[in-house]
C-alpha cells in the first residue's frame, strides 16, 4: 500500500507500507529512494515485519521543494510520517545518507517510539573530513561531486554506481540504479549534498541508548569504514557487522547475508 503524508502545508512524501507486525521504516541513502530496498520487501513481510519506506522530500515520488534538505527537516518528515501511521515500537534503520538522518531522528524526538536502530553503511558520523577528524571525503571532494550534477547529472551517476557495488552487476542492473538516482530532483540531490558535507552528529552519539545494529562494507569506496568503526566506539549499546566482500552497496553486494544479519538483529539475537 502506498501512502502520500502531508509533512508539511503543501508539501507531501510517498511511503511504501507492506506487510504486517513490528514496523521496520528504511530511510534510504543519497540520492536513491526506498525501491532501493526492494529485496529487502518481501523477506520482512515473509516474516511477520511491516516494510515502512520512505522516499524522503525530494526524491522518488516524494515532492520535490526548492528548499529545507538538511537533517533536521529530513527527521521532521520521519516523524510525521511515523505521527501519521500512528507506529510505535518500531526499528529505524538508514542507509547511507539515512544513518545521520536517523541518528537526528533519535536526537530531535529522544529516541520516541524507536525500539532498535540500524544504521547500514551509514555517512554518519560526519561525512567529511575535519581538522579533528580525518576519515572520509575531504569538503572540496564533495564541491567536485557538486559541479558534476551541474554538468552532467546521468553521467555523473554512472560514476557513481561504479563506486557503489563492490560485486559485478548486469548492465540491466545498473541502468535501474541510474533511473533511482535520476527520479530525484536536481536541486534536491545538490541541496542533500551540502547536508552531507556539512552536518557533523559527533556530539549526538552518547545519548543512543536503544540497541544499533552497524552494517558496513570492507570495502566501501563511498562511506569508508572507517566511519563504521568510529560509530560503534560512541554509541554504547552497539554491535558492528562487517560485510568483507561489500562496497557501499551492502544489500545487493551480499543480499542473501544482509538479509540473514536483518532478520537475526530483529528478531532479537545479536546481529554477529
Amino acid at each position: 500500500m502506498g501512502h502520500y503524508i502531508e509533512v508539511e502545508d503543501g508539501v507531501n512524501v510517498y511511503v511504501e507500507d507492506i506487510g504486517s507486525g513490528q514496523p521496520v521504516v528504511f530511510i534510504h541513502g543519497w540520492p536513491l529512494n526506498s525501491k532501493a530496498f526492494e529485496s529487502q520487501v518481501s523477506v520482512l513481510a515473509e516474516q511477520n515485519f511491516r516494510f515502512i519506506g520512505i522516499d524522503l522530500r525530494g526524491y522518488g515520488k516524494s515532492d520535490k521543494p526548492w528548499s529545507s534538505y538538511d537533517y533536521d527537516m529530513a527527521a521532521n518528515d520521519v516523524k510525521a510520517v511515523v505521527d501519521y501511521l500512528k507506529l510505535d515500537h518500531f526499528v529505524l534503520a538508514g542507509f547511507s545518507m539515512g544513518g545521520p538522518i536517523a541518528i537526528r531522528y533519535l536526537t530531535n524526538f529522544d529516541q520516541q517510539g524507536v525500539d532498535k536502530l540500524m544504521l547500514l553503511a551509514a555517512a554518519a558520523p560526519v561525512f567529511t573530513q575535519r581538522d579533528d577528524f580525518q576519515h572520509n571525503l575531504k569538503p572540496e571532494e564533495v564541491d567536485g561531486i557538486i559541479d558534476q550534477l551541474k554538468q552532467d547529472r546521468p553521467a555523473f551517476l554512472g560514476q557513481f554506481a561504479d563506486m557503489f557495488f563492490e560485486q559485478e552487476k548486469s548492465p540491466e542492473f545498473i541502468h535501474w540504479f541510474q533511473t533511482l538516482g535520476l527520479e530525484a530532483g536536481a536541486h534536491s540531490t545538490i541541496k542533500s549534498a551540502i547536508a552531507l558535507r556539512d552536518e557533523d552528529l559527533r556530539d549526538e552519539l552518547a545519548s543512543i541508548t536503544v540497541p544499533t545494529a552497524i552494517f558496513h562494507g570492507k570495502k566501501d569506496q563511498i562511506c569508508t569504514y572507517e566511519l563504521a568503526e568510529e560509530l560503534d566506539k560512541q554509541i554504547s549499546n552497539s554491535v558492528l557487522v562487517s560485510f568483507e566482500d561489500s562496497g557501499h552497496g551492502i544489500n545487493a553486494d551480499e543480499p542473501e547475508r544482509f538479509n540473514s544479519e536483518l532478520l537475526k538483529f530483529l528478531k532479537g539475537s545479536d546481529a554477529k
